[in-house]
């Protein structure tokens, strides 16, 4: 997915993963107990800054932490902005 953003500096655009709609056992959650993902796709980054750059790339899936980030809303999708040092991991 494309938006029409650019992070500046060391942050990046992250699309969360959706929540888990049911529990192993097939147990439908409430949106009220859904627990916010932790796990999403980078969709932009910045240019990093002079000393440090960026590490991150579009379309890598990472982890972060439960409170990182600002929820932005961009053309009705909801996504979080943050800096590149709220990111614990890149899976895969």
């Amino acid at each position: 997915m494309s938006v029409n953003v650019k992070p500046l500096a060391d942050r990046v655009l992250v699309e969360p993963a959706a929540a888990e709609e049911k529990t192993v056992g097939g147990i439908i959650i409430p949106d009220t107990a859904k627990e916010k993902p932790k796990k999403g796709k980078i969709i932009a980054v910045g240019n990093g800054k002079a000393d440090e750059p960026m590490t991150v790339k579009v379309g890598d899936e990472v982890l972060y932490g439960q409170y990182s980030g600002t929820e932005i809303k961009i053309e009705g999708n909801d996504y979080l902005i943050m800096r590149e040092s709220d990111i614990f991991a890149i899976v895969g």
